[in-house]
């Protein structure tokens, strides 16, 4: 992974932390609510995909929706 890239990973791993943080949401909270509208997530599946960073659009789309967000921080 390119520098560049590894910028981005780490930004995308830290805003989405800091989403979940603010609405105070765990992993198992999370994948109940994402189960809740048909995506079929575990707590593990969410770990690997928040950790790796490089996780898909519709993934962070769905994850602002279950916690009721509009918009995204990325400071």
């Amino acid at each position: 992974m390119s520098e560049g890239n590894a910028q981005w990973t780490d930004l995308a791993k830290r805003v989405l932390k800091a989403e979940l943080k603010r609405a105070g949401v765990s992993y198992a909270e999370l994948a109940k609510r994402l189960n809740e509208i048909g995506l079929q997530e575990t707590e593990g599946s969410i770990t690997v995909k928040i950790n790796r960073g490089a996780y898909p659009a519709w993934f962070l789309f769905a994850v602002m929706h279950v916690l009721g967000q509009s918009s995204l921080r990325l400071d």
